[in-house]
């Protein structure tokens, strides 16, 4: 990862400095990194997502940070001191799993109760906190009942108190909304957050849904294949990605491979594999010659008319239209093997679109990302 070197492009300021993870590696064979140098900060009351597809480090770096797994190279530090000879029970932070993990003979006063009791918290301050902590995730009148009595919903909220009553200054949380459903996880996404913003809490969590690590984070790092692609605030990796793979990772994204054939200022020319050429920002792509992916967005393409008013015009033939309500999502082919999509707002669509008609679809030079070839 390239945090460090690059602190503008990564959004980290070494002096808002909580956790920090210094040159990590992390190996199960001699011969295979599963993490590889990560430099990483986890600012104080911050929700930091470690995002990635599955196998890309994102769960090793968490177990690592709670002392389940343990670094091959380099060292974790809060606030400056090695986490490296603490066991998981000293580091003192709070876990929220997807499982749950909740003790089915406990009710739920005794599961969020239970880590205070075993910190030898005076009994009456246990019931004044347990009850408050109830109450801050609306379960305040649910406090007899077991596990088992309880909807996915309530016990992942139960997972949630246990893990907060103790008022730890961390809680890592490791894909804790994957088992419920779409609408039952938007909600508790907003709650969390929330609960978050409240206790002032830092957050480390962990999921492979873009649209949650969107709502979700003040920032958010992209694992791909053990290392850091980027890191930033949700607005920064989706409007402003540094790298193909983030850029198709984060978001719905359209992909145009091509070669730089001029390179000019902040803008480039670039010739399209499809036929045609367009103009680019440059953001990390090395000169005329080289081979660059460019990124542009669904909502950033525009259809003529208004496509005839941009620098960039496509010609292709409407594949297929899908009515969403607020918008129509357009799939224009461009050639036999590649398409791009369109995302149109209801109010500005002003044409008939029809399937299999010709069009032209264009989109402004500052809206296009050339970008390395992976």
């Amino acid at each position: 990862m390239r945090s460090d070197a690059q602190p503008h492009r990564q959004g980290q300021d070494s002096a808002a400095e909580f956790v920090r993870f210094d040159h990590v590696d992390k190996a199960y064979d001699p011969r295979t990194l599963v993490i590889r140098d990560l430099n990483l900060i986890v600012q104080p009351g911050e929700f930091l997502t470690l995002l990635g597809p599955s196998g890309s480090g994102k769960s090793t770096t968490l177990l690592m940070l709670a002392g389940f797994e343990h670094p091959t190279g380099g060292e974790i530090l809060i606030e400056g001191r090695p986490l490296s000879r603490q066991p998981p029970y000293r580091r003192n932070f709070g876990m929220v799993f997807q499982d749950y993990a909740l003790f089915p003979h406990m009710t739920v006063f005794e599961n969020v109760s239970f880590p205070l009791q075993v910190r030898r918290i005076p009994a009456s301050e246990i019931a004044r906190r347990t009850k408050d902590m109830l109450g801050i995730v609306k379960l305040e009148r649910l406090g007899d009942r077991f596990p088992g009595q309880l909807s996915g919903g309530q016990q992942q909220r139960v997972a949630l108190a246990r893990g907060l009553v103790f008022e730890p200054r961390l809680v890592l949380m490791d894909e804790p909304l994957g088992a419920l459903d779409k609408q039952l996880r938007e909600q508790l996404q907003l709650e969390i957050k929330h609960i978050q913003k409240m206790l002032g809490v830092a957050v480390v969590y962990v999921t492979h849904d873009q649209t949650e690590a969107l709502v979700m984070s003040d920032r958010i790092a992209v694992f791909n294949n053990g290392v850091v692609d980027q890191v930033g605030t949700p607005s920064e990796l989706y409007e402003h990605p540094t790298s193909a793979f983030v850029a198709q990772f984060v978001g719905e994204n359209n992909q145009l491979h091509g070669t730089i054939s001029e390179l000019n200022g902040r803008f480039c020319r670039v010739d399209l594999a499809s036929g045609g050429s367009l103009r680019a920002l440059a953001i990390n792509v090395e000169g005329a010659g080289t081979r660059t992916v460019v990124s542009i967005r669904p909502e950033r393409i525009v259809l003529e008319p208004e496509a005839a008013d941009t620098e960039n015009v496509i010609v292709g033939r409407i594949e297929e239209l899908i009515y969403l309500g607020n918008e129509i999502r357009v799939r224009v082919k461009i050639d036999d093997e590649k398409q791009i999509r369109a995302a149109v707002p209801i109010a500005q669509t002003r044409m008939n679109l029809e399937v299999g008609s010709m069009i032209r679809v264009g989109c402004p030079a500052e809206n296009c990302r050339a970008l390395r070839e992976p």
